[in-house]
């Protein structure tokens, strides 16, 4: 699509999920202060940093300053240390174990002898990078029960630091300032109306002397926008809105005026975005382009997904959701967009990593600085930096609901990607899935190389208007029918063919030339984000807890270490007194190890998370996989329940459960396997868990809200069902008898797995 320039003004239904205020009045309209000038007391002790040194970080690879290592979010380092002829040598220098397991994303900072990380709940670490060593740990105490508002997981990407603070974003929405010598709180702010279902998991950027940071939360129902507020005091500086408010009026925002120039008409005046917020949040990309001087970030999906029920009466575009947006860095105000999926309608968020580079893409071949990103979609998109126009756009990855872009830069739309009437659905597998092509993962590139590596999946959905649906505030709404195509009882081999349907590749890609110039497939989905050096080595974690080095050129195998967890965040490198360290975080948990237990081979422990640590010639071990803590896969009641009962089960567990525990009733054993569960032998304790939140201290809260007791009961007969499934107890008749839901008719499904291939 041509971008709009302006000057000064969501296969079975619902097994692939993703990840997932207004200002002060007296904060509208603030006159934005010049940045902190670093007098000498700032420049010494811990993370010193100002902003000569964010510029400048390429050139001091010995350290790793930001997210993704650079303002140009490239994620390669010049370190040469590690090499194709010397990493057979590579092995563990240290491990650390975190207080917290579940899903661990975060990528460490290094700087100024010490490294800085976070952990699920937003726990900040501050370690020793030589050795390991605890140095301090801030724990923000967050309220448990604040996790069912987290679509993804309770997840945190990283922290930021700058003149001697750590900042993080806290999953209940607060940002806070920490001094980076102590971990000592120096100011904590609420960046979000807490009452919504408002998280944050991304990492901050320092951008100017503000702290940059968005929210998430779309699949639940809330309104995004990126905030700057002041490094030193915490105070909002400027805020930026990616879709209207409901009656369209200026928010003394940023985005007023782009909002009432060009976006407010792209939304019709009523629908489900008036009530649910519309979504659009900024849970990842934020890149500062300090040759533009503005920030470039990524978009996420509406809410609810369905856009019929969104915005029924319209069809408009529904800006920004899905876009890539640049806006002023020092005022917020907005300079061009591009976007990805108009009108999106299955969760296809443009939140996946940017990242800039000059390429020989200009008049003649001469240079020109663009803005990459592989988002969910499956397009490798290039724009101009300057002025976001589209320079080309590929699909990098299997996708089945569009077959390319038009010459105004929009997806051509299959147009079964667009039917989700339960009445004419006609079995339709689209790809990519909610959790996309490309995830949260962060890609890498090798400038030197002129490649890009993406951590690429192809997963298949059955998009499917939900007839039941009604905004549930704080819980999922998302406008499809997750029950859509579930099967009460399946023939033995079901699971194992999903599992072997969903497929992970590491893409090295040309964006220059739109094509691939290597793959390397992986057994499964969902694998880890990249590290990329100048010694010609690309690091990627997997699934399954390898951790593999690459030859960057042509994709061989250099090294491999099984790191006993999944090793799915970004790597990093850094180098102390000539010596070069690796170190990724590991856990399981995030999108896929909540909703898609079923695509684990086996279950895995809720174990803790860890830092590992490698260098040549290191001696240290990873401890091995604690398997003692894997529940016994054994029902604790007999099945019970008639058919009718049965089916209302199924429906409401898709509905309600499935997100965390697991569909079909597989859990990935990151969350408790309910099939398992003690607490399904009585109908008391059961209900009183979920009707009376007995367990919400440990962020199962109360569904009663959403449920009724009868809806509870049901629930249960249907785990126990799923925890007799494909046992001797249940017979080949029984299986083979039950009726299947749309788009999963027995006969057919052979034809639709050939399909997603």
């Amino acid at each position: 699509m041509k971008p709009v320039r302006l000057a000064a003004t969501a296969a079975l239904s619902a097994l692939w999920l993703t990840a997932c205020g207004n200002p002060s009045e007296d904060a509208a309209n603030v006159e934005t202060p010049n940045p902190p000038e670093a007098d000498e007391a700032s420049l010494t002790g811990a993370a010193a940093v100002d902003e000569a040194r964010l510029s400048n970080a390429a050139s001091t690879p010995a350290e790793w300053l930001t997210y993704n290592g650079t303002y140009e979010e490239q994620r390669h380092s010049a370190l040469t240390g590690i090499s194709a002829e010397n990493i057979s040598e590579l092995a563990p220098a240290w491990t650390y174990e975190l207080n917290t397991g579940r899903g661990i994303e975060s990528t460490p900072i290094v700087v100024d002898g010490v490294m800085y990380l976070t952990s699920s709940w937003s726990v900040v670490y501050a370690l020793d990078p030589v050795t390991g060593e605890e140095l301090w740990v801030h724990d923000p105490e967050v309220d448990r029960a604040v996790g069912v508002k987290a679509c993804c997981d309770v997840v945190n990407r990283g922290v930021a630091v700058y003149d001697g603070k750590v900042y993080v974003g806290v999953i209940d929405g607060r940002l806070q300032a920490l001094d980076a010598e102590t971990g000592e709180v120096e100011w904590s702010i609420v960046t979000v109306d807490q009452s919504k279902p408002y998280t944050i998991t991304g990492a901050p950027r320092i951008v100017k002397g503000n702290v940059l940071i968005g929210n998430g939360g779309a699949e639940l129902g809330v309104r995004g926008y990126l905030s700057a507020y002041d490094a030193a005091t915490g105070d909002l500086d400027w805020r930026f809105y990616t879709v209207p408010n409901p009656s369209k009026e200026p928010d003394g925002a940023a985005s007023d005026a782009i909002f009432a120039e060009l976006a407010n008409d792209t939304w019709g005046d009523d629908g489900a975005w008036v009530s649910d917020g519309g979504g659009g949040t900024v849970w990842d990309a934020i890149v500062y382009d300090d040759v533009n001087d503005q920030i470039i970030f990524g978009v996420g999906n509406g809410s609810p997904w369905n856009a019929d029920l969104r915005d029924p009466n319209s069809d408009g575009d529904n800006l920004f959701v899905s876009s890539i947006v640049a806006v002023d860095a020092t005022t917020g105000e907005y300079k061009w967009h591009y976007q990805t999926t108009p009108r999106d309608n299955w969760d296809y968020t443009a939140t996946q990593h940017i990242m800039l580079a000059d390429l020989p893409l200009g008049e003649n071949g001469e240079t020109r600085r663009v803005a990459m990103q592989a988002p969910k979609n499956g397009f490798f998109y290039v724009v101009d930096a300057a002025t976001g126009e589209l320079i080309s756009g590929e699909p990098y990855a299997a996708i089945n609901w569009a077959e390319g872009l038009d010459e105004d830069g929009r997806p051509i739309e299959n147009p079964e990607a667009r039917n989700n009437d339960p009445e004419t659905y006609a079995g339709f597998v689209q790809v990519p899935a909610p959790y996309g092509a490309h995830n949260w993962h962060p890609m890498a590139m090798n400038p030197d190389l002129g490649l890009v590596y993406i951590p690429a999946m192809e997963l298949g959905q059955a998009y499917i208007t939900d007839p039941r649906f009604k905004s549930k505030p704080s819980k999922w709404n998302t406008g499809m029918d997750f029950s859509a195509g579930m099967p009460l009882r399946y023939p033995e081999g079901t699971v194992q063919a999903l599992r072997a349907a969903a497929k992970g590749t590491l893409v090295a890609w040309d964006p220059v030339a739109q094509e691939a110039r290597w793959t390397v497939e992986h057994e499964a989905g969902w694998n880890g984000g990249i590290l990329s050096t100048a010694s010609g080595i690309v690091f990627q974690g997997k699934l399954d807890g390898s951790f593999i080095a690459y030859d960057a050129a042509t994709g061989e195998e250099l090294w491999t270490e099984q790191l006993h967890s999944g090793a799915l965040s970004g790597p990093m490198t850094y180098e102390v007194d000539g010596e070069q360290y690796v170190t990724i975080t590991t856990g399981w948990g995030h999108a896929y190890g909540l909703a898609a237990g079923m695509l684990f081979k086996d279950a895995v422990p809720p174990a803790l998370g860890k830092v590992i640590t490698f260098k040549l010639g290191g001696e240290a071990e990873i401890p091995p996989l604690d398997t003692d803590l894997i529940v016994e896969a054994e029902p604790k009641t007999e099945p019970f329940g008639d058919e009718e009962m049965l089916q209302a089960g199924l429906v409401h567990y898709s509905r309600n459960c499935g997100v965390c525990h697991g569909l079909l009733g597989i859990s990935s054993g990151v969350l408790p396997d309910l099939r398992w569960s003690t607490y399904t032998a009585s109908a008391d304790a059961w209900n009183n868990v979920v009707m009376n939140g007995a367990l919400a201290s440990n962020g199962m809260v109360s569904f009663s809200d959403v449920l009724t007791p009868e809806d509870s009961e049901a629930i249960r007969a249907y785990v126990v069902t799923q925890a007799h499934m494909n046992r001797k107890e249940v017979s080949d008749k029984d299986i083979q008898e039950e009726a299947v839901g749309p788009g999963m008719d027995l006969d057919a499904e052979p034809e639709l797995e050939a399909d997603e291939q």
